[in-house]
């Protein structure tokens, strides 16, 4: 019967604080959109290579941007 004493409050106090983080968390956002994430994740937003990235592989040119030869 002692236990109660104890348990009783604690789970008051328990489901409050689970109650204001399900608040908090309904009220930022969290819920608005489920599924675009999803769909998000598979977009290809890649670039085609530009003319200036055909040239060659990166590095060949010294940091000054002039031709050695």
């Amino acid at each position: 019967m002692d236990s109660l004493y104890l348990l009783i409050p604690l789970s008051v106090f328990l489901v409050f604080v689970i109650g204001l983080l399900f608040w908090w968390s309904v009220r930022s956002g969290q819920f608005d959109d489920l599924e675009g994430p999803a769909y998000r994740m598979m977009m290809d937003d890649d670039k085609p290579p530009s003319a200036k990235d055909a040239d060659g592989p990166a590095g060949n040119t010294p940091k000054n941007g002039r031709d050695v030869g």
